[in-house]
């Protein structure tokens, strides 16, 4: 017998010996009833909201070989690093608690392990503020927004390494402009032209400042956020 027969027959026995609630657990491993019904479409944001096991709704967001669920408040993958909501409010606690010993921030630093994690949180905020984008929930987009724009001013700050410090920045525009899109949404919804007229262009200010400082003003004309 063979190493992979071997092993089959193992895990064959081992499969035959477990409880029949252990074996259901085993079987709803398998996602494929949650995809039945719900192809993937190449070049669309499909995506939904669902109510979860736990009581609380969920948000998926359909891939070409699964799906991606998250939260809909709080962290996406609902942890709690270090007890905080997020990474980011541990690092900003972090920060004052650092301002309020020293009586400023100077001296403060992001080591590279710390602002490649406040990237891969950044990542699925992302995904989760597009997706509520798609589904019209603009409160919860300007807020998660909001949120990933403060990563990179931390990021930017404080970062010891100059790498840490500006590859976030190249998507500042796009955030800026999903933040607008969203702000100024929720304000034509409330028939408040103007205001949201002041939003867009404040938006396009914070855009145009972006490229200016980064020495690109010509770049501004042609940008997909513009």
């Amino acid at each position: 017998m063979n190493r992979q027969a071997a092993w089959e027959k193992a895990m064959a026995k081992e499969n035959s010996d477990l409880p029949e609630k252990a074996k259901a657990r085993l079987e709803n491993r398998d996602i494929s009833p949650i995809l039945n019904g719900w192809d993937y479409e190449a070049g669309a944001i499909n995506v939904r909201k669902i109510p979860g096991l736990d009581g609380r709704e969920k948000l998926q967001m359909r891939l070409d070989l699964g799906v991606l669920q998250m939260e809909m408040t709080g962290r996406p993958d609902g942890q709690r690093p270090h007890g905080f909501e997020s990474y980011l409010d541990f690092i900003e606690e972090q920060l004052t608690n650092y301002k309020n010993d020293r009586g400023g921030e100077e001296g403060f630093v992001l080591r590279d392990e710390q602002c490649m994690e406040l990237r891969e949180e950044a990542l699925m905020y992302y995904h989760r503020y597009l997706s509520l984008f798609i589904l019209g929930d603009f409160p919860a987009v300007v807020r998660d927004t909001a949120r990933n724009l403060r990563v990179l001013d931390l990021c930017g700050e404080f970062g010891a390494d100059e790498h840490d410090r500006l590859i976030l920045e190249q998507y500042r525009p796009y955030i800026i402009m999903m933040n607008t899109r969203a702000t100024a949404s929720l304000e034509m919804k409330d028939e408040k032209f103007q205001k949201a007229l002041n939003t867009v262009t404040d938006g396009l200010d914070r855009i145009r400042e972006f490229f200016q400082r980064c020495g690109q003003q010509e770049a501004f004309d042609k940008a997909n956020e513009v």
